[in-house]
């Protein structure tokens, strides 16, 4: 917060209404930069390899997915549709396109493999009540969601 009230008082109400710091006028424009980099410093929250979507927790970097410390199984192919799915949430995407994202345009695969490797992914989900996590969506393709319709 930058005022020209200066008073005590003036600076602990600034504070307690949020503000992470409380400069008066006059002030230097250096320290002002140093006290914004600080805060920024701070706050600044790298990016994380970790996807968590309700306790279902994907870890990017080792490549393995968890529930309650608990490590899923799942096949390579699974975990590329997972993965794909979890970082695209709420998305639909048609057989064509996931056989693309997950297997490339360099080899010929049936649509009906998606399909195999969806109802496998469910199934390995089952145990920890993420099936419902992976959504048929009728006429349109499969997505990744929370959010249920009964």
């Amino acid at each position: 917060m930058l005022t020209a009230r200066s008073s005590e008082e003036d600076c602990i109400t600034g504070l307690n209404a949020g503000a992470d710091d409380y400069i008066t006028k006059p002030f230097s424009p250096q320290v002002l930069l140093a006290r914004i980099e600080a805060v920024w410093r701070r706050s600044y929250d790298p990016p994380s390899n970790l996807i968590n979507i309700d306790g279902l927790i994907l870890d990017q970097q080792a490549q393995r997915v968890l529930v309650a410390e608990q490590e899923v199984k799942l096949s390579g192919t699974e975990y590329k549709l997972l993965h794909f799915l979890m970082t695209h949430p709420e998305k639909v995407y048609r057989r064509e396109q996931l056989l693309d994202f997950i297997w490339g345009n360099d080899i010929y695969v049936e649509d009906r493999t998606v399909d195999s490797y969806i109802r496998r992914l469910r199934k390995s989900l089952e145990p920890y009540g993420f099936e419902r996590y992976i959504q048929t969506v009728r006429g349109s393709g499969y997505r990744f969601s929370n959010h249920f319709q009964d």
